[in-house]
């Protein structure tokens, strides 16, 4: 009987014919992973100093307030020109060193992986750590994580530069410093790692290799982070039991409800950048003083109205506030943010999000408690729900804002209604025509680069 035409078949041609993700055991440890390491130290110490240095800020501002509580005018006036000259100082930097540090920092790590902007980690670093550290510190609506990451993805690029790593390679340095400086900033390690893969969606050579990195990388920035601060969650709040299976459809209205919030809270953010990206002159020049003072004032009134939002958030849960209350004060931080963020501070959004969706949630689990007495034997869990759903419309990463309320509260046995939460939010949020806020923001900067007119779309 005659051979087939192609002979006859060896072990090795059937060795090569297995998958190649099959073979993954015969590949050798990469020193990436080693480098990635070091990456998720570096941004765990940089990235915990800075939320130091941030609290230390804010400490010594209260304490100044307190001394001039006795003091008519002074009382308010002092702190709210010592804010003001702190976010000035702060846009300063940012206009005369490192522009591409204004902002969140998240669209430029991601224009920096697909190799649409340079990332600059000599001047990236200084600038946004001080002058992030002279925002939040007055007082301003910005988040940790924005610096953290765009840190976290300066320091990958930093060893990079360091141990002579190819292009590849630095390319997951970077990735693995953002997930890194996320890690660092809310001690969320699987949140860090789902942002960079669902949210960033780098694109590599190995995708075996960038996603370990990732992940030891995170890995060891948590490991500082609870060295220096502890092993609890980022904020503490009450850990809630599994709600009825009969109150699940709650969640599904506060998801429709957090996406049209999202919509519309992506829809003003641009809105507030367009307004401000036209001023000259003067305005330009003092728009630092005139905003942080009016946020330090802001802050002696009400203190609830602004900051980065964590205290926002416990403010919140120990509240006992009607309904009525909470939504105004969300329909207030709603308006600081659009001016803090347009105004180009240096922050990030993500914590500002979780403290709109903290007071809008639990505003509206009062009211609703008291349309359905009884419905609801848990309001807390739709302020633990909202935190996931209103960053799940913006963002448009469900799994990573889904991880991210379960880790900083540590609240897993309610990951049903925050899955639940967070699916209705995003869908919503499609639904009416939003796009993920990062995607479009570094849209913008592109648009700025070739000198057309900013858009909403991608």
């Amino acid at each position: 009987m005659a051979e087939s035409d192609s002979g006859p078949t060896s072990p090795l041609d059937i060795l090569g014919k297995i998958p190649a993700r099959f073979l993954e055991a015969k590949h050798r440890l990469n020193r990436v992973v080693l480098w990635a390491a070091i990456v998720g130290i570096l941004a765990g110490l940089v990235g915990t100093g800075f939320r130091m240095a941030v609290h230390h800020i804010l400490q010594q501002r209260q304490q100044l307030a307190a001394a001039l509580a006795d003091y008519p005018i002074l009382n308010w006036l002092i702190p709210s020109l010592v804010a003001g000259g702190m976010v000035y100082a702060s846009f300063w930097l940012v206009r005369r060193v490192a522009p591409d540090t204004a902002g969140s920092g998240i669209p430029q790590i991601e224009g920096a992986l697909d190799n649409l902007l340079p990332l600059d980690w000599r001047r990236v670093l200084p600038v946004k750590f001080f002058g992030g550290m002279l925002s939040i510190g007055a007082g301003m609506i910005a988040g940790f994580e924005g610096p953290t990451i765009q840190i976290g993805g300066a320091i990958g690029k930093m060893v990079a530069a360091f141990v002579g790593a190819s292009s590849e390679q630095a390319h997951i340095l970077i990735a693995s410093g953002a997930g890194a400086g996320l890690t660092s900033a809310f001690n969320a390690p699987i949140a860090g790692i789902l942002f960079v893969t669902e949210e960033v969606r780098p694109k590599f050579d190995s995708w075996n290799l960038s996603y370990r990195s990732v992940m030891v990388a995170s890995i060891t920035a948590t490991i500082v982070v609870r060295l220096l601060l502890g092993q609890d969650g980022f904020l503490k709040i009450t850990h809630f039991e599994r709600v009825p299976l009969g109150t699940l459809w709650m969640f599904v209205i506060l998801g429709v409800g957090l996406g049209i919030v999202g919509y519309y809270f992506n829809f003003f953010l641009f809105r507030s950048l367009d307004w401000f990206g036209q001023l000259r002159g003067l305005p330009y020049q003092l728009l630092g003083l005139l905003v942080g003072s009016a946020i330090g004032w802001l802050g002696w009134l009400y203190a609830p109205l602004v900051g980065s939002g964590d205290e926002s958030v416990i403010w919140t849960f120990n509240s006992e506030a009607p309904g009525a209350v909470l939504l105004l004060v969300f329909l207030g931080r709603f308006l600081l943010t659009m001016i803090c963020y347009g105004s180009g501070e240096i922050g990030g959004i993500f914590a500002p999000m979780l403290a709109l969706a903290t007071v809008f949630s639990l505003g509206l689990a009062r009211v609703c408690d008291g349309w359905f007495p009884g419905q609801l034997p848990q309001p807390g869990v739709f302020a633990v729900a909202g935190m996931g759903g209103l960053v799940a419309a913006t963002v448009r990463a469900p799994l990573t804002a889904v991880m991210l309320v379960m880790e900083l509260t540590d609240n897993f046995l309610v990951a049903l209604p925050i899955l639940l939460t967070c699916i209705c939010a995003a869908i919503t949020a499609h639904i009416l025509g939003g796009e993920p806020v990062y995607s479009v923001l570094l849209k913008r900067i592109l648009d700025k680069l070739e000198r057309q007119p900013p858009s909403d779309r991608i």
